[in-house]
């Protein structure tokens, strides 16, 4: 298996993506992020926008329609869904065979 250039997801990419699930506005995604991680990460606007400019670039991100002129709104794209899945499934078999061996080893003990 190739290992894409985009991973891993830094942890704050990797909960905008997800809350970018349902589209949704700057304000809103902050308030998600931190809900999504239980506190662990909480946005300031600078990292916020500049994350979303950079998750753009690479079409991870695409703007949407929105009925307030003041506010845009972003959703996750395909590509955004793909990445964000493979980061899960890498996240997923470290820590399958993290536990496989320290089960292996506590029940060699």
């Amino acid at each position: 298996m190739r290992r894409d250039k985009n991973l891993p997801l830094t942890e704050t990419v990797y909960y905008i993506l997800l809350a970018l699930t349902e589209p949704t506005h700057g304000y809103v995604l902050m308030q998600k992020v931190e809900e999504l991680s239980d506190g662990e990460v909480r946005l300031a606007a600078g990292t916020l926008y500049g994350a979303i400019e950079n998750l753009l670039k690479k079409s991870f991100i695409v703007s949407m329609p929105s009925n307030d002129p003041r506010r845009k709104v972003y959703a996750i794209s395909e590509s955004g869904t793909e990445i964000l899945k493979a980061d899960c499934e890498r996240m997923t078999h470290m820590i399958n065979i993290t536990n496989n061996m320290l089960c292996e080893r506590g029940a060699k003990k």
